[in-house]
């Protein structure tokens, strides 16, 4: 299968486009260096000349901070760059997956939200991607719209790393215990897009780990797993005050994804473990 993967400097882009090597598919990554997705008229005429069969969506603008300021950028990747590669998504009659967040919910309540939930964004950048997924289902006939939470992968920076980094030079650290969700590991996120996207099973999915945790939690097991001694304050988000509100609640309901027939991913103890063993051995290489 022709698979266009547009982030593919990021995370989960270069998971997507490796592990589809793998599988067999002709995938072309592409990062903003590559193709600008918020010129309209530069993506319709690279997929035209490219002709995917499915488009995997993962390009985005994701600094949660920085976008409660720089608006007009953020709104220009998320909501416009989305526009564009739709329509030209349906123009090659091809499969478009959408990478959305559990930042379009408020994070109210205690209990996991389903795909049926209403979204509100409680952020500027939850606000850009909701958008997003209403322009997704507007603009394109064959659509997954997937919502991840967490990700952590070999690629870029993320919590498992800035983790890491912390515990070379400090013994104790303070890490905010009252927002939950569900760690993902992009390489298993990745195959099941894969998975996904060779099917006609379309529509909005919640796709992460198995399980729940807080932050404090997560990097409790990270040291622990890491054989690290490094003490864990449990702190409230109003101790830890950032730009941009953040959902306490970010846990997502999966049944769906095992409804429609698609693999479970792991339990996110199970991946993290995977993930600190690819690190180790990217260290050691």
């Amino acid at each position: 299968m022709k698979i266009l993967v547009t982030g593919y400097t990021g995370q989960l882009g270069y998971d997507v486009v490796e592990i589809g090597k793998t599988q067999g598919h002709d995938m072309i990554g592409v990062g903003s260096r590559d193709l600008d997705i918020t010129n309209e008229s530069s993506v319709m005429a690279f997929v035209e000349d490219i002709k995917p069969e499915a488009i995997i969506h993962c390009a985005a603008y994701t600094a949660v901070d920085k976008a409660e300021d720089d608006k007009e950028n953020a709104w220009a990747v998320n909501v416009l760059g989305t526009k564009y590669l739709a329509a030209a998504a349906k123009s090659a009659d091809a499969k478009f997956i959408y990478i959305s967040t559990d930042y379009v919910f408020d994070g109210s309540g205690n209990t996991p939200f389903k795909e049926t939930d209403q979204p509100n964004p409680i952020g500027y950048y939850g606000q850009t991607k909701y958008e997003g997924e209403q322009l997704v289902q507007q603009i394109v006939d064959k659509w997954f719209v997937v919502r991840i939470s967490w990700v952590f992968g070999r690629n870029g920076n993320n919590f498992v790393k800035t983790m890491l980094r912390l515990a070379e030079t400090r013994q104790e650290l303070n890490v905010v215990g009252d927002q939950y969700g569900s760690p993902t590991y992009t390489y298993d996120l990745a195959k099941v897009l894969l998975e996904m996207v060779q099917t006609d099973k379309y529509g909005i999915y919640h796709v992460s780990n198995e399980g729940y945790c807080n932050w404090a939690q997560f990097a409790e097991e990270i040291f622990a797993q890491s054989n690290l001694d490094v003490r864990v304050n449990h702190i409230t988000t109003e101790e830890y005050p950032t730009r941009a509100k953040r959902p306490k609640n970010s846990r997502m309901s999966k049944e769906k994804l095992v409804e429609k027939g698609f693999h479970p991913m792991p339990r996110w103890q199970e991946s993290l473990s995977h993930y600190l063993q690819e690190l180790k051995f990217e260290v050691e290489k």
